[in-house]
């Protein structure tokens, strides 16, 4: 028995930051969203009560420092599942990127898993699971478009929002979440317009959503990392509708509707920053 499932790419349309929790955590409200670059998990039962990770890129650990391993681990222990899996991961999406590509590997192993072990587990069973893993896991589970709002874990669904092109580009640099939000000066930030892009998503208007957008981890990374700064003038310059990073970074993603103009700008790129992507956006759960 094998299934397989999609793990897209999550960018953050808005990302605010309200206050500082007694936990050390940050409580978060944030608009997300999927794009069409997605890895691919191959699900492979096992006659062995084992977890195996395969994967042909180095930048993918086989052990649990892996979220899809942690994920398959957990969903063993929680329903006392004596039933070993081979993970394949075929990986597409930038590792320390800001776009998720992990906590999706781990969403969409739960999403296998679930399937391959006919579990039968609701889906908001799976996402508060994917909680225990990492913040995006819960997102990452409904596959969709959504507010996620606490430390991430709590998701609001949206609809898909307006139909557009994305560019994404990733400059050669590693970004550290922790390090972004322990600089991250909450008195000196200026708020996202989240009900904004809440409305212009559900009343479909691109020009909104383009106007709305906004992250204020931005300013940290920017600060600490210029050649950030400069994919997003390149950006501007080349056309592009709206320009933002995704989470704490350092990918910076384009919006346009016009896929002529989508190719201007990756070409612009090209020469600046080694990994750039044109996908479209999808906002809505993607076919395994």
């Amino acid at each position: 028995m094998r299934v397989f499932e999609k793990a897209p790419a999550k960018i953050n349309l808005t990302l605010d930051v309200l206050y500082k929790r007694p936990d050390d955590y940050h409580e978060v409200e944030m608009v997300m969203t999927t794009v069409d670059l997605a890895d691919r998990i191959e699900l492979i039962e096992l006659e062995t009560d084992e977890i195996r990770i395969e994967s042909e890129s180095r930048f993918v650990p086989n052990d649990e420092r892996n979220l899809a391993y942690r994920a398959a681990n957990l969903l063993k222990d929680t329903y006392q599942i004596k039933k070993g899996v081979k993970i394949k991961i075929d990986k597409h999406i930038p590792v320390a990127a800001g776009l998720a590509g992990g906590s999706s590997d781990a969403a969409a192993t739960l999403r296998g898993l679930n399937r391959l072990w006919s579990l039968h587990i609701p889906r908001k069973e799976l996402a508060d699971l994917g909680a225990k893993i990492g913040s995006d896991v819960s997102f990452c589970v409904y596959n969709s478009t959504a507010v996620a709002a606490g430390r991430g874990e709590k998701i609001t669904e949206l609809p898909a929002p307006p139909s557009c092109w994305v560019v994404l580009a990733k400059p050669i640099l590693g970004v550290s979440t922790q390090t972004v939000y322990k600089q991250l000066n909450l008195d000196q930030i200026e708020h996202p317009k989240t009900r904004d892009m809440i409305d212009a998503i559900k009343t479909n208007d691109y020009e909104k959503m383009t106007r709305s957008i906004g992250n204020v981890l931005e300013t940290v990374t920017l600060k600490g990392h210029p050649e950030v700064q400069q994919i997003k003038e390149l950006m501007v310059t080349s056309g592009a509708d709206a320009v933002l990073m995704s989470g704490s970074g350092p990918t910076v993603y384009s919006l346009t509707q016009q896929e002529s103009r989508a190719d201007r700008i990756y070409n612009s790129l090209r020469g600046f920053c080694h990994e750039v992507y044109v996908v479209r956006m999808l906002g809505t759960p993607s076919e395994t």
